[in-house]
């Protein structure tokens, strides 16, 4: 996130009308053609986007408090005075104060964290009807894990694992759940495992996801290596990216 826009009161009006859905007609195309060709405006967008949101929360308001001094040297200048209620004046400062002090870094997700969004998506799971009496254990989390309750899914699995012999089938998936979790460190782990196994069959699936959890984790460098493994075709666009 870029703490150094310099934006005015205009063009903070005109993200919003975009942000709220308010733009029509010819304002609406003018303001996506510049999107799409403005790669700093696009950011800006962005940031302003993230700001607005992060605001409305009630964790932002905490923060808030911390340089609420910072905000009373910072007057916004309305265009139109008319029908403006003064708490969206008070936004506005805010989102020009924390863009022009630099404290968009307090909750600015960084550029590694916006990558890993863009392209993190579960694996889709194995196909529940596969599943034996001698495995109904794995296949009975694998229900869980495809419904999105990754917590459950994980407690079953890892149960599973005390009780029988690992494999990479489960440190695979057992992973991929905890990255689901927002549990990079132990994706990392579990995937690792899997990566060195000398079975092939998760190899570039896993190589991908250790990727991408290495990315969530800010570790560029075994991010790319752990991505240069993997075949897929995602992971050849996020190194492109990582690369630029």
């Amino acid at each position: 996130m870029n703490s150094n826009h310099n934006i005015s009161q205009e063009q903070l009006e005109a993200i919003e009308r975009y942000l709220n859905k308010q733009m029509t007609g010819d304002e609406l195309a003018a303001f996506e053609t510049k999107l799409q060709e403005n790669e700093a405006f696009k950011t800006m967008v962005e940031d302003v986007k993230t700001i607005f949101s992060a605001i409305e929360t009630q964790t932002m308001k905490e923060k808030m408090d911390g340089f609420h001094e910072a905000l009373k040297d910072t007057s916004v200048i309305p265009l139109h005075t008319k029908q403006r209620p003064f708490r969206k004046y008070m936004i506005a400062a805010c989102v020009v104060a924390l863009l022009g002090l630099g404290y968009v870094s307090l909750f600015g997700k960084s550029a590694n964290e916006k990558l890993y969004a863009n392209y993190f998506t579960p694996d889709p799971g194995l196909p529940t009807t596969m599943g034996t009496t001698t495995n109904f254990d794995f296949y009975d989390a694998m229900v869980n894990y495809k419904q999105g309750d990754y917590k459950t899914a994980i407690t079953k699995w890892e149960s599973l694992a005390q009780t029988a012999k690992a494999n990479d089938t489960l440190n695979y998936f057992l992973g991929v759940a905890h990255l689901a979790n927002n549990e990079e460190q132990l994706a990392i782990n579990y995937l690792s495992k899997v990566t060195f196994s000398e079975i092939k069959a998760f190899d570039k699936e896993a190589h991908y996801y250790l990727g991408l959890a290495y990315l969530k984790a800010n570790d560029t460098k075994l991010a790319k290596e752990n991505l240069s493994y993997s075949s897929y075709e995602q992971s050849q666009s996020i190194l492109s990216q990582l690369n630029d």
